[in-house]
């Protein structure tokens, strides 16, 4: 089975982290590593993961360094399969990993996906996202 991570870049988000994290950590995958990429914060965030989700491995960048910079940072020290850059504003199903990573598996022509996101107050319609 792959070895997924997935590294979610944090700055100051507390309230997201509290509100979204339990779902991540409810995610159904055999081989699955949490890492938690603080972007130097300056609030309780890190804190409030060492004390209620002590098997996320947090790796602490001595400053802000952006949304590209934080995470190829943090990257170059995660060793997976397969990585998973998740906001941590996102709310996902426990079984949210296992068929990306089969579709992944079966064609190695993938070479990366998106998922299609739902807004949260209205589930049965897409998410902005960017402009997608």
């Amino acid at each position: 089975m792959p070895r997924v991570s997935i590294v979610i870049l944090n700055w100051n988000g507390l309230y997201y982290l509290q509100r979204f994290l339990p779902s991540v950590m409810a995610t159904q995958y055999a081989n699955l590593d949490i890492v938690l990429a603080d972007n130097a914060s300056t609030d309780a965030s890190v804190g409030f993961v060492q004390e209620n989700f002590p098997s996320i491995r947090i790796i602490r960048l001595e400053k802000n360094l952006g949304f590209a910079g934080g995470y190829n940072e943090a990257l170059k020290q995660v060793e997976a399969d397969y990585f998973v850059l998740l906001n941590s504003d996102v709310e996902v199903s426990a079984g949210w990993i296992q068929p990306v990573i089969e579709l992944m598996e079966a064609d190695k022509s993938i070479g990366a996906v998106q998922p299609k996101i739902l807004m949260e107050t209205q589930r049965s319609r897409f998410e902005y996202a960017g402009a997608s």
